[in-house]
């Protein structure tokens, strides 16, 4: 695996992980509508990520 390939890995779990926590903070602070919808940005970064980014040979 190349150093770019990392990097770019790296960036798409970090933005699915800071969607999460801001996720669970809205919904704690008591912005429930708000908190759902960034809470659906998560699966849509992984996917977005497993495009682009795919593992290995198929």
């Amino acid at each position: 695996m190349t150093r770019p390939e990392t990097s770019a890995r790296a960036l798409i779990l970090l933005g699915a992980l800071v969607s999460f926590v801001l996720s669970v903070s809205l919904w704690f602070g008591g912005n429930e509508q708000q908190a759902i919808f960034v809470g659906l940005w998560v699966p849509s970064i992984l996917s977005l990520g497993a495009l682009v980014a795919p593992r290995g040979e198929r």
